[in-house]
């Protein structure tokens, strides 16, 4: 059963302090979630967060941490996961340009410290957007990232959205990453007649195809779906978030 989680990115600014920070934890739990993503929230101890996410019956999976710290600071950052209980220590973009130069720049270091996170229980995640779509002589961006990594290495948060953004079948993508998509991002692909442009919206208020999206992802061995939108314009993230939330546990999510 995969479930369902609110990627706090949505709500980031209502995360701007520790008082924040908690009511946005208690407003995020009282919609029906049970597990959040960690990303451009205040800075916090784990000791406090994991006092926080007990209070009110959540889980911490996952982060979006710094990449400087997570290559130069493994010990002290997998400690620090370890906190708070996160087995996935997450980089949410690349650092760097997505050509061969950004490649290298990208994923040596990573090499050098994915077994350290594996040997002490951990895995990195690496969240993709559409610009890992770009195509090289070569091949696929993203399929050289992946290929560059064993599973048990490199895991990926696929965000759905940015795949089909990219010009991709987020079921394919789910089916082709089998085993090493523990965690994915949800948000929808909607047209808006007003500026005559593609945008994000809740979950079920779009176009995307989950029936089939879901139906691959727990194929694939998934255990997070993260709700994300990143810009609700003007609507309250919230309330964009809850409505994902009664979708997805009307398909049967929990």
């Amino acid at each position: 059963m995969i479930t369902v989680g609110a990627q706090l990115f949505t709500v980031r600014d209502f995360c701007r302090d520790l008082s924040s920070l908690e009511e946005t934890l208690k407003r995020v739990s009282d919609i029906g979630y049970t597990a959040v993503q960690l990303s451009a929230v205040c800075p916090y101890e784990a000791v406090w967060m994991k006092d926080a996410l007990d209070k009110y019956g959540l889980k911490a999976p996952i982060t979006h941490f710094d990449f400087k710290k997570i290559i130069g600071q493994k010990e002290e950052t997998s400690l620090f996961h370890k906190g708070f209980g996160a087995a996935y220590v997450g980089i949410g973009c690349s650092p760097f340009p997505f050509d061969e130069a950004g490649f290298s720049a990208l994923t040596e270091p990573l090499l050098s410290v994915s077994s350290y996170y594996r040997d002490h229980g951990q895995k990195l995640m690496y969240h993709n957007h559409n610009m890992e779509f770009t195509r090289h002589e070569d091949g696929l961006f993203f399929d050289k990232l992946v290929n560059a990594f064993s599973p048990d290495l490199l895991g990926i948060t696929l965000d759905t959205y940015w795949v089909q953004a990219g010009g991709g079948d987020p079921a394919f993508w789910l089916n082709k990453l089998a085993g090493r998509v523990d965690c994915i991002h949800l948000k929808d692909m909607a047209y808006s007649i007003s500026d005559r442009a593609v945008r994000m919206a809740p979950v079920g208020s779009g176009n995307m195809n989950f029936e089939a999206i879901l139906a691959a992802a727990e194929k694939a061995g998934t255990k997070y779906a993260f709700v994300e939108q990143d810009n609700t314009y003007g609507e309250d993230p919230f309330v964009c978030l809850k409505k994902s939330y009664d979708y997805l546990k009307a398909l049967g999510l929990s």
